[in-house]
């Protein structure tokens, strides 16, 4: 059995296109394989650890810096437990609206909280960081309201795909489908290329 994890980024609910978009998705999955398991993590419903002093601590004993004492021990269990929820799944699905250029601030906590050394990456002096995933995939479903791939820099940047691609090939995710819908206010016709856009969110689970 497939396991799927859905990482919801958008706080918008069912008004969110970025949410449609993914939906769409994973409807179209579940529709070619009935028996596939979908665990849904929304970061807006989620009680989300601080990255704390104890767990920074924790983390760079890793790297040779201090001792893994019970209160440093007790609070990477913690980040392990999180982590332990994301490894588990065999691909994923985001949610990913544009929020100032870049990705949701709840999605970089979640981010930050699980790239950790020894869970999601390795680290050598020689061959720095390699990602410690494997036979893994992940679809992204891109929007912003402004924001196009090829407008004018006066319309924005983006440090959101750019940030989020290069983050899961970090981990050792490669395999990456992209489904974009920008922009989604500032175009002739936004209706029609939203119905675009669903329909290449189900054509990209085939």
């Amino acid at each position: 059995m497939t396991k799927l994890l859905y990482i919801i980024a958008s706080p918008r609910g069912e008004d969110s296109k970025s949410t449609q978009l993914a939906q769409t998705h994973i409807d179209a999955l579940k529709l070619a394989d009935p028996s596939l398991e979908v665990d849904t993590l929304d970061l807006w419903q989620e009680d989300l650890i601080d990255f704390d002093g104890d767990k920074a601590a924790a983390k760079m004993t890793f790297f040779g810096v201090g001792d893994m004492d019970s209160t440093r021990q007790s609070a990477w269990d913690q980040v392990v437990e999180i982590t332990n929820r994301f490894t588990q799944a065999d691909q994923y699905v985001f949610s990913v609206p544009m929020w100032n250029g870049g990705i949701p601030y709840k999605l970089k906590q979640y981010i930050d909280i699980i790239t950790q050394p020894g869970l999601l990456f390795g680290f050598d002096p020689e061959q720095g960081y390699f990602g410690l995933l494997e036979n893994k995939k992940a679809s992204v479903f891109y929007t912003s309201g402004v924001y196009a791939p090829d407008a004018d820099p006066k319309y924005g940047s983006d440090f959101h795909s750019a940030y989020l691609d290069w983050w899961l090939n970090v981990i050792g995710i490669t395999d990456i489908n992209t489904v974009r819908f920008q922009p989604s206010l500032v175009t002739a016709d936004p209706d029609g290329e939203l119905a675009t856009a669903l329909e290449a969110a189900a054509i990209a689970a085939e």
